[in-house]
């Protein structure tokens, strides 16, 4: 009898949420929804599987989304952003965000990893000095070729106020590295005294904070570029046994994809370290973001993927299910189109190594996306203003300082279509408008 309830509970939930979604003008996968809807009621909210066949693991609500197909690209990719293993330095490597989730995000932006990274040393300070090394080895090795070019790096924390190139840059603030002061070895800015002073990369060891390494990659053969990021959480294991985060924070597994099975004892021995309050903060801390990007800085895009994530980790499946289709529409290609704007800025710039064919193709595609998925005039002049990129970039045309501006109102154009779309969908599901008023409350 229990059975046959659950059975109809299930149908019922489904059900409607075909009649929410008819109501969006979003199509429904009904039989894939059923599949998601099965799992995820039985999966465990701290619970981490591993699929051996794949040699991949992770939470398991986050497996449900990954698509398996594209584990050799993006294996393939994480050869160049990932830190090694060394006799004292334990890694494991995941997929974040989007691209953790192919299956409903047929259209990611960025290729986001997340390393763990344990460092076995006599003291915090060594430890601290063992990274810095890793992280310079690793920029300096991979700081361009004709499939890669190293953006920046992110190492270190400002112990006073002091302003770079112009800006001004408070105490507490993470220190970014161009390529240029990876290769020097220092960075120049001013004292808040106006005191020109030499920093050195060894300046970062007072307090790592926020370690991250961005790249932008190209993929000649799918004509793309990619914007290819990797985030460090990094643990210190004293000689003792004992764990400290260097930033004070071991962070949750909810939304990585490891893609390494050796790794899983690293991932073991750190997951004993978690906080059992990890959840609760995770889904705060992703709440607080949907108020950001609902209020201060709009993109209900990223709105709508972090009220995803809080609704399928919180039992809330339905409203889970329904955000879930938004991100296999048709205008979902936009957030591509937007966010790949960026990539070709960094990759399009004088000085870059990446090959100009792979931005053209890339532009191209951009081309069709906009096409395919926009009318009337806003279509018109976000086309144009691509073909001018497009122009640039083969040497037809040179935009000089106009190409920066052109990137910016084509990206505005492009955010203004996105949040529009992902805002209007949002507020016609009634468990993400009552969460979204919610906020406002709060606020």
């Amino acid at each position: 009898m229990t059975d046959e309830k659950s059975t109809a509970g299930a149908e019922r939930e489904v059900e409607q949420i075909i009649k929410t979604a008819k109501s969006l003008g979003v199509e429904v996968d009904e039989t894939d929804v059923v599949h998601w809807l099965t799992a995820i009621a039985a999966a465990g909210t701290m619970e981490w599987a591993m699929d051996a066949d794949a040699g991949i693991y992770g939470h398991e609500i986050t497996l449900l989304d990954f698509d398996r197909d594209t584990l050799d690209r993006y294996r393939r990719i994480a050869d160049i952003v990932q830190l090694p293993d060394l006799p004292n330095v334990e890694t494991a490597i995941s997929l974040a965000g989007s691209a953790a989730q192919g299956v409903i995000q047929r259209y990611p932006g960025d290729c986001d990893y997340f390393e763990r990274v344990n460092i076995k040393a006599e003291t915090r300070e060594e430890a601290c000095h063992i990274l810095a090394d890793l992280m310079s080895a690793k920029a300096l090795d991979k700081l361009e070729g004709p499939d890669y070019q190293l953006i920046f790096v992110r190492f270190g924390t400002w112990k006073t106020d002091v302003t770079k190139e112009g800006e001004q840059i408070k105490a507490g603030s993470s220190m970014e590295w161009n390529p240029d002061e990876m290769k020097a070895g220092h960075m120049h800015v001013l004292r808040a005294s106006g005191e020109p002073w030499e920093v050195a990369w060894e300046y970062g060891c007072l307090d790592p904070g926020w370690c991250k390494m961005d790249w932008v990659i190209a993929e000649k053969e799918k004509g793309r570029v990619v914007n290819a990021s990797n985030m460090l959480d990094v643990t210190w294991e004293a000689p003792d046994g004992s764990i400290t985060p260097l930033d004070g924070f071991i962070d949750p597994y909810f939304q990585e994809v490891y893609l390494e099975a050796e790794s899983v004892p690293l991932f073991s021995k750190l997951t004993h370290h978690i906080s059992p309050q990890a959840l609760g903060e995770y889904v705060e801390a992703l709440t607080g973001e949907v108020y950001k990007y609902t209020h201060k800085h709009v993109n209900y895009g990223k709105a709508a993927k972090r009220m995803y994530n809080i609704f399928r980790l919180t039992g809330r499946h339905r409203a889970a299910a329904l955000i879930r289709e938004l991100f296999d529409e048709p205008a979902a290609l936009l957030y591509q189109v937007w966010a790949l704007l960026d990539t070709m800025d960094d990759a399009g710039q004088p000085d870059s190594t990446i090959d100009p064919d792979t931005l053209v193709q890339q532009t191209d595609t951009l081309i069709q996306t906009v096409v395919e998925v926009c009318e009337g005039p806003l279509e018109t002049e976000i086309v144009m203003a691509l073909i001018r990129l497009r122009d640039d970039i083969t040497g037809r045309v040179d935009l000089g300082d106009d190409w920066d501006a052109l990137i910016l109102r084509s990206r505005a154009k492009t955010e203004e279509l996105v949040n529009k779309f992902f805002e209007t969908k949002l507020l016609g599901i009634p468990e993400a408008r009552e969460f979204l008023d919610s906020l406002e409350e709060q606020a």
